[in-house]
């Protein structure tokens, strides 16, 4: 009998951390389009400057949305591609696009100056604020699948830049439901917003290394190109080391240090060419998300900058190999192509 009741007690409590665990697993797999409240992050009041349209503006402007920060790789829909680097699909630049999986929604936001369902009515300080600080136009917090982090560094000029030529583009009507992910990754998100509260001044662009850190950082290469651990951290020690899997492509981010098991082999010329044709050696094709056909359009002396700038990075021993399967690395401790290799 006394058995019997241990038995019973034992019962009831594995059944109430039962009931526990899956009112959290419920909790934290709801639908949510904003941080919840008791998570404070920092935002600061919006100002009523404006950026006055000039022909230099709009050109820089150009420049940096469709080449260096590749911005309409995110925000303009594709036509079909095996290797996903097709075309934009012509007159629907920055519309934005949506895709839905069960109860949530992956929207990238349009960006036209439509005044019903794109910027039309935002204010530059929203755009601004949005872009470089994390917070939308009505106050929420943007995941930071938007790297408002990296353009954080972007110069105040550059910001004025990108809202003229944004404001240029023909106004699409294209209506987008609400971001809406899951819970568990708006707490788990590696990053919150800060406020930019002092000028941002332009970076000395005649300095190679300069220019080359700017525009590698608006172009947002170090995410991709670094290991990150289960919360989409980077990992210390990795720094654009590669290994990042990416299941569009099934391919892993390669490694852009100057080790041997990076880019050791890369000369000036041959980082121009992948960068311009998309292919390693004119056979071997870059695949999943690397926009080369829109970095690809950069000049020729930004991308002299950038490689310059790569060759300055820390080399570390880490092999990742598209043409081999994935596989556990004990490097970074992840699953990537090619991680059996170390």
């Amino acid at each position: 009998m006394h058995l019997g009741r241990v038995l019973r007690k034992i019962a009831w409590i594995a059944g109430i951390i039962i009931l526990v665990c899956v009112v959290l697993i419920l909790i934290a797999l709801a639908p949510t389009e904003d941080l919840p409240s008791f998570i404070r992050h920092k935002t600061r009041a919006l100002t009523t400057r404006r950026f006055d349209s000039t022909p230099e503006r709009l050109k820089r402007g150009r420049y940096i949305t469709q080449t260096v920060a590749h911005c309409f790789a995110c925000h303009s829909p594709r036509e079909d591609h095996p290797a996903h680097h097709g075309s934009f699909v012509p007159g629907q630049d920055a519309k934005g696009q949506f895709g839905t999986w069960g109860p949530y929604h992956l929207a990238v936001p349009n960006l036209t100056p439509d005044q019903w369902t794109g910027i039309g009515n935002w204010t530059d300080d929203q755009l601004a604020r949005a872009m470089r600080e994390g917070i939308g136009h009505d106050g929420r917090v943007l995941t930071t699948m938007m790297p408002y982090q990296w353009f954080s560094r972007m110069s105040d000029e550059d910001v004025a830049s990108i809202i003229v030529y944004l404001r240029s583009l023909p106004p699409v009507h294209n209506p987008l439901p609400r971001m809406r992910l899951p819970l568990i990754l708006r707490l788990l998100d590696p990053s919150y917003p800060e406020p930019i509260t002092s000028s941002v001044p332009q970076p000395d662009l005649s300095d190679p290394l300069q220019r080359g850190a700017y525009y590698i950082a608006l172009g947002k290469c170090f995410d991709c190109h670094t290991a990150q651990n289960w919360r989409g951290a980077p990992i210390p020690g990795l720094e654009f080391a590669g290994g990042n899997w990416f299941p569009d492509g099934e391919v892993s981010a390669p490694n852009l240090t100057p080790d041997p098991s990076g880019i050791s082999y890369y000369d000036e010329a041959m980082f121009i060419q992948v960068m311009r044709t998309g292919k390693v050696g004119g056979v071997r094709e870059l695949h999943g998300p690397m926009p080369w056909w829109e970095v690809g359009h950069m000049t020729d002396e930004d991308l002299k900058a950038m490689f310059a700038y790569l060759r300055t990075l820390r080399p570390v021993k880490h092999r990742v190999d598209n043409d081999e399967p994935r596989r556990y690395c004990t490097v970074c401790r992840r699953k990537h192509r090619g991680g059996a290799l170390n």
